[in-house]
This record gives C-alpha cells, sequence and structure tokens, in this order.
C-alpha cells in the first residue's frame, strides 16, 4: 500500500513542476517584488485553467503525504 502511495505522489509532483514551470513563463525577480507596474492580473482561459490544477494537484499531494505518514 506505501509503494502506491510514493508512486502516487511521484506523479503528482512531476505534474506540479510541469504547471509551475508552465506558469512562471516571463516572470522574472524583477517581477516577483513588484518591479514592473501590475499588481493585480486577471487569469483567463489556459492560465486559469493550470492555477486551479495546480491547487488541485497540490491539495492531492498534501492528502497523499498525510496518507503516507499515517500508514508508515
Amino acid at each position: 500500500m506505501n509503494n502506491i502511495i510514493v508512486l502516487f505522489q511521484m506523479v503528482i509532483a512531476i505534474g506540479l513542476i510541469t504547471l509551475i514551470l508552465l506558469q512562471a513563463k516571463g516572470v522574472g525577480l524583477g517581477k516577483a517584488w513588484g518591479g514592473s507596474g501590475e499588481f493585480y492580473k486577471n487569469r483567463r482561459g489556459v492560465e486559469k485553467i493550470f492555477f486551479q490544477l495546480t491547487i488541485v494537484l497540490a491539495t492531492l499531494f498534501l492528502i497523499s503525504s498525510l496518507l503516507s505518514l499515517i500508514t508508515s
């Protein structure tokens, strides 16, 4: 059972890494600390789907980590 949870975590982690890298396109350190004039940006289309999917995968990763802790 523990091996299945670890495999599930690895798949989720790869998905999270991919989604985060796709979202980080064009964001440099200057923009991260307010270097540009934009404070707020609406997410639309695919960017919104990626953002929501990232939240879902992060939640699943948290749950699987807690399950792994409980079953070990």
